[in-house]
């Protein structure tokens, strides 16, 4: 998690538009997660965003959600930083907290907890796994969670497949260099997905219901479920 904080401190500046150049079709995967929320717009939900980068998801839902209050927790100072300029300073209804996911003890319950592009980094299945039962025992019931994330095939053909069109996608914004020296390396160095039919699987053993798949494109997907009432 070390090396993941340095590089999000040292791209924060360049984060946003960085992201697009390398996940392809990202406004449609942020837009299938939050359409997901199962909520009237005038709730006032509690809302929990985990590696929450520069704060996409957190103004995404804050506008479709005016009165949700919302945390944001991330691992690097200077994301955090870029979320505030884009949903304002700490108060009533934002809160940002300075912590590795991974290790952040959740200090009250959530009516929903969202991430994109983060969980990924835990390292191994059983990490995985732990943290989707503190998820679940953080949410009120009917609370929800969503996940926009990296996800690998259930076969080592699809697999390939799936690295075949995300490089493809990526040559056509940087450079052949840049992805063969820097974001494969990043990848396979920082970046620890798991099946997203064994995640489906996991969360249907720890107890969460209405699971289904939001939105998928190769190696990414939007997936979740709801704690029951």
């Amino acid at each position: 998690m070390e090396k993941v904080k340095q590089h999000f401190e040292e791209e924060a500046k360049e984060f946003d538009a960085m992201i697009r150049r390398r996940i392809p079709n990202y406004e449609q995967m942020i837009d299938a997660l939050v359409t997901a929320l199962p909520f009237n717009q005038f709730q006032s939900i509690r809302v929990l965003d985990l590696g929450c980068g520069t704060g996409t998801i957190a103004r995404r839902v804050k506008d479709v959600y005016p009165q949700a209050q919302i945390t944001c927790v991330d691992i690097a100072e200077k994301m955090l930083q870029m979320a505030q300029i884009k949903l304002g300073k700490s108060g009533d209804d934002l809160r940002y907290q300075l912590a590795n996911f991974e290790d952040y003890e959740f200090d009250t319950t959530y009516d929903v907890v969202v991430s994109s592009l983060a969980l990924h980094h835990l390292v191994s299945d059983d990490d995985k796994i732990k943290f989707y039962q503190k998820i679940y025992n953080c949410l009120t019931t009917g609370g929800v969670f969503y996940n926009a994330d990296l996800v690998l095939g259930s076969s080592s053909y699809l697999q390939e497949r799936y690295m075949e069109r995300w490089q493809e996608y990526m040559r056509l914004q940087v450079s052949v260099e840049e992805i063969e020296q820097k974001w494969i390396p990043q990848h396979y160095n920082e970046d620890h997905p798991a099946s997203l039919m064994s995640q489906l699987a996991w969360l249907r053993d720890i107890g969460f219901a209405e699971i289904d798949v939001i939105w998928k494109y190769y190696n990414l997907s939007v997936y979740g479920g709801r704690k029951p009432v």
